[in-house]
């Protein structure tokens, strides 16, 4: 299943995509957790200290690479020049499975506290005043394309702040998205933004509160989210610990580890719709062909949407 967590920026939504993360691999399933936030914050939340380094290379630096290795065979992507971020797959295309032995998690996932990380990767020089972040999410994108996860399996994702994750497509690849609110009227803004937006695509959004600090602040969300509130986490010593760099004492409070139980059962309870995320990767796919893609590559791009092609389990065995 694949999760993103969304919200205004400093809600705490890369801390509960570490909490969720974490929370999942001590269970023992397979879970790979991704950073697509500006910021880059997550292998730090996720207990890698500030001293130290993230090794692994980020998507965004191989993006030519990894859509060599997505086209595979498909006689409808000539070159990854003629590829683009919502090319989806067809007859030919390799599609992976979490964390099998294929060339991007091999080359783009590292473990930090005991979750396979992968990264976005930050701004360079380079970057600036010429380019806009949604460019570097790209590889993201086209890996949850061809990403076949199975039952039991999840990808988190700590997405960029506020509504702007819906300037691109990548918005419609979750089976689950959480919505982080904390109790104060700019917060609540933004979940109206995203609500309202993700309503439009019929795209599940569920809100966790958070930085909840008594039963005034619990009154106020329930009175403006109403049913769409699903659990709430409680202000954290721990947590505040965690940031502080004294981590290794003490456990999450029982309220806010209960919380993740809540939100992975949520998670767990959705069924996963294979012909939504087709519809959504083709419909994106020609918009942005229409907007901008034909143009920039002198190519009709319309012409790589396979109407052959089932994305699904079976299309593991079916186009190997």
């Amino acid at each position: 299943m694949r999760v993103a967590f969304v919200g205004k920026g400093g809600s705490g939504k890369t801390t509960l995509s570490a909490l969720f993360s974490r929370h999942l691999a001590r269970s023992g399933v397979p879970v790979v957790a991704i950073d697509g936030d500006i910021n880059q914050h997550l292998a730090y939340a996720l207990g890698l200290d500030e001293d130290e380094l993230f090794t692994a290379p980020p998507l965004s630096a191989r993006t030519g690479e990894i859509k060599d290795y997505l086209r595979g065979t498909n006689p409808r992507i000539p070159s990854r020049e003629a590829m683009v971020k919502t090319t989806p797959p067809g007859r030919g295309s390799r599609l992976v499975r979490l964390l099998g032995d294929d060339e991007i998690h091999s080359h783009h996932a590292q473990e930090v506290g005991g979750v396979p990380l992968m990264v976005t990767g930050a701004f360079d020089e380079s970057d600036l005043g010429v380019a806009c972040y949604h460019s570097k999410l790209g590889a993201v994108e086209l890996y949850l394309n061809h990403l076949i996860d199975g039952p039991g399996e999840y990808v988190v994702v700590d997405m960029t702040a506020g509504a702007d994750a819906f300037a691109s497509g990548l918005f419609t690849r979750f089976d689950m998205t959480f919505l982080v609110v904390e109790p104060t009227r700019k917060s609540l803004s933004v979940y109206r933004q995203y609500r309202d937006h993700a309503a439009e695509f019929g795209i599940p959004v569920a809100v966790v509160g958070n930085k909840v600090t008594g039963a005034d602040d619990l009154a106020f969300l329930r009175g403006h989210v109403g049913m769409d509130l699903i659990a709430h986490c409680e202000q954290s010593s721990y947590v505040r610990a965690q940031e502080q760099g004294r981590g290794g004492h003490g456990e999450l409070e029982e309220h806010n580890a209960r919380t993740l139980d809540r939100l992975r059962a949520v998670v767990d309870a959705r069924t996963k719709d294979w012909a939504a995320f087709q519809k959504h990767a083709v419909d994106f796919h020609l918009r942005n062909a229409a907007a901008w893609a034909n143009e920039a590559t002198g190519q009709d791009l319309a012409t790589q949407v396979d109407p052959d092609f089932r994305l699904g389990p079976a299309a593991l065995a079916a186009f190997a």
